[in-house]
C-alpha cells in the first residue's frame, strides 16, 4: 500500500491495495490512496491503461465460440461468455492472485471491505490450485463449526472446488443469514465435513482490554479504512493508564489496507525506521519509513500471530520484529508476500494484478514462508475446547518477567 490523499470506497477510489485475501464472506487486505491502498496489496487505478496488441489472432476464439454455440447442451448467455473470455485471459497469467471480478463479484468485494456481510466468517485464499482457508474469523460460524486455517476446501455443497477461483468459491459459500452450506475440507491427511449455518458477519476493526495484571491488549481483526485512527486512539488511551506492557493481537487477521499496516507500525517505531520495501524483480520500487508518531515507543510489546495472520498483519509483525520493537509469540504466520494492484474497469468489473513483492526491513520476503515467532506456542484442541489461551498467557508472562 502507499500513501497520499485518503479516499473512501467504492473500489474505483481505492489506490494501491495491499492484501490478499478476499474477505467477502471470507477475508481481505489492501492498500489505500496514493499512499497506496495495497495488501494482498492492491493498488487501484481508475483509468483503463492497457490496449490489446494489434497482432493478436482472434480466429481461434471465433472458432471455439462457433462450435460451442452449435453443440453445447445448456444455456450460454452473452454475459457469461463475455465474463468467461475475461477470466480466461487473466487465468493465462498463471498467478492465483491475479484475478478478474465481474460487476457482481466487485459489489461483493466492496461489501466485504466494510467488515459487514452475510456468510460464514472465513478468509479464503488460493494455494497453487486449491482453495484454502486463510483464517476463520473469531466468534463466527466457520470457527464455531471447527474450520481451521490451512484447511483445503475440497467440495462446497457436494460440488468439487478444484477448478474454482477464490471469487467463485466465495460466491458459493456466501449466502443469506440462516441458510446452510456444507464444506468438505482436507486437513492433515483426513477429509472432514462441516455443515455451517450462515450469519450476519460484522467485524470490529479494533478492540481493547486491560488484564487484571495491568497489561493492555489491542486486538486488530482487519486493516480497514478506520483502523489506524482507532488503534492510535486505543494506544493513547492505554498509555494514559500506565499499562505495564502491550499485547498486539494479530491472530486470525487476514490483512487489509497497506496504509493501515504502515500506520499501525508507526505507533511503535521511531522516525525514519524502515517498515517495508516493495520490489519488482530486483528493483526496489518503494521504501516505507515511519514518520515519528511512536505513541508506544519503548513500551514492552508482544505480538501474537498464527497461521491466519497474513499480508498486512505480517508487514506489521515483520516491521516491529526487525526493528526490535516487539517480541513475536504464537505460531508461524500464513506467508503472503506479493503485491496486487486493483484496477477498476469501465464496465463495472475489477482486475487484481500481482505487480510486486514486499520485503521486511531486514530484506526478507515471507511469501510461502511466513514469519516465525520468537517463542512458539500452540493452542491444542483441548485448549480450545476448554477456552484456554496459552499464547495470550505466554505473552502476559513474558511482559511480567521483563518488569
Amino acid at each position: 500500500m502507499e500513501f497520499s490523499k485518503k479516499k473512501k470506497f467504492p473500489i474505483k477510489t481505492l489506490k494501491n491495495i495491499l492484501v490478499v485475501l478476499v474477505i467477502f464472506s471470507a477475508g481481505f487486505l489492501f492498500g489505500q490512496s496514493d499512499f497506496a491502498k495495497q495488501n494482498l496489496y492492491f493498488r487501484s487505478k481508475n483509468k483503463s491503461d492497457s490496449n490489446l496488441p494489434n497482432n493478436l489472432d482472434y480466429s481461434g476464439v471465433e472458432e471455439v465460440y462457433s462450435k460451442l454455440k452449435d453443440s453445447f447442451d445448456g444455456e450460454l448467455t452473452q454475459q457469461k461468455l463475455q465474463d468467461g473470455l475475461k477470466e480466461g485471459l487473466v487465468r493465462a497469467a498463471g498467478d492465483p492472485y491475479t484475478e478478474f471480478l465481474n460487476a457482481e463479484a466487485t459489489k461483493e468485494f466492496e461489501e466485504g471491505l466494510s467488515g459487514s456481510f452475510e456468510g460464514i466468517g472465513a478468509e479464503l485464499g488460493k494455494d497453487k490450485e486449491s482453495i484454502v482457508i486463510i483464517s476463520p474469523i473469531s466468534g463466527f460460524p466457520a470457527e464455531k463449526a471447527g474450520i481451521k486455517a490451512k484447511d483445503i476446501i475440497v467440495e462446497i455443497d457436494g460440488e468439487s472446488a478444484a477448478d474454482l477461483s477464490v471469487t467463485e468459491a466465495v460466491k458459493k459459500i456466501r449466502g443469506q443469514k440462516g441458510t446452510k452450506v456444507k464444506l468438505t475440507v482436507f486437513r492433515e491427511g483426513k477429509t472432514l465435513e462441516f455443515e455451517i449455518t450462515r450469519d450476519q458477519i460484522t467485524i470490529p476493526s479494533v478492540t481493547t482490554e486491560v488484564t487484571d495484571s495491568g497489561i493492555g491488549i489491542i486486538k486488530i481483526s482487519r486493516f480497514g479504512d478506520d483502523t489506524v485512527q482507532l488503534a492510535t486512539d486505543a494506544a493513547a488511551n492505554l498509555k494514559s493508564k500506565n499499562v505495564k506492557g502491550i499485547i498486539l493481537d494479530l491472530r486470525g487477521n487476514p490483512g487489509g489496507l497497506l496504509e493501515g499496516a504502515v500506520g499501525i507500525s508507526e505507533i511503535w517505531l521511531s522516525n525514519g525506521d524502515k517498515i517495508l520495501q516493495e520490489k519488482r524483480g530486483e528493483e526496489v520500487i518503494k521504501t516505507y519509513f515511519a514518520d515519528g508518531k511512536q505513541i508506544l515507543g519503548g513500551v514492552k510489546t508482544v505480538i501474537l500471530i498464527d497461521e491466519g495472520s497474513a499480508s498486512a498483519s505480517e508487514i506489521v509483525a515483520g516491521a516491529l520484529k526487525d526493528n526490535n520493537a516487539a517480541t513475536i509469540i504464537g505460531t508461524k504466520s500464513y506467508g503472503k508476500g506479493s503485491v496486487q494492484e486493483v484496477k477498476s474497469l469501465s464496465f463495472g468489473g475489477t482486475l487484481k494484478v500481482t505487480v510486486a513483492r514486499w520485503f521486511t526491513p531486514n530484506g526478507r520476503n515471507i511469501d510461502k514462508e511466513g514469519i516465525e515467532p520468537d517463542q512458539k506456542v500452540e493452542i491444542s484442541e483441548e485448549d480450545a475446547k476448554a477456552n484456554r489461551d496459552p499464547q495470550k498467557d505466554a505473552a502476559i508472562q513474558f511482559i511480567q518477567k521483563a518488569q
